[in-house]
């Protein structure tokens, strides 16, 4: 597991703890093996779990019901922005298209993954300033719903 070395009343110490269960230490001492009981249980470190969060583009106007999990009220128009840097792999839509909440506009690849772009508002496709392959910046307009 771990390596120390102590000086104690300038005697020099190698010890290696070889294992931790509960609150006994087996640990060698220059060579020779003990086991040690300490007066507290040892708790092991914990590793940090990782969680990421959903991907959902942020709107223009009409601000969301943050941390319900409950998505706000259609808004009727405004601009669908990129959540975060990427390329442009696929657009499933195009101007003149009318679409629902919810609805999958586009891919966006991000990190090697591929992140679905979906509609936070009702309306019709009034522009699609991007074209796939094309790199995009975090809050670039994807695309644009008018009513």
């Amino acid at each position: 597991m771990k390596k120390y070395k102590f000086t104690i009343h300038g005697n020099q110490y190698e010890v290696h703890i070889k294992s931790v269960e509960d609150n006994i230490i087996e640990l060698e001492v220059n060579g020779s093996t003990y086991e040690v009981e300490v007066d507290k249980v040892i708790q092991p470190a914990k590793t940090p779990k990782l969680v990421r969060s959903r991907v959902v583009p942020p709107a223009d106007d009409g601000p969301a019901e943050e941390g319900t999990g409950v998505k706000a009220a259609a808004t009727p128009a405004g601009k669908i922005s990129s959540p975060l840097p990427g390329t442009v792999v696929n657009i499933m839509v195009k101007e003149g298209d009318n679409v629902k909440v919810g609805q999958k506009l586009m891919i966006l690849e991000a990190m090697k993954m591929e992140n679905n772009i979906e509609s936070d508002k009702d309306g019709r496709v009034v522009s699609v300033p991007v074209r796939p392959g094309q790199s995009v910046m975090e809050g670039d307009t994807l695309i644009e719903i008018g009513e």
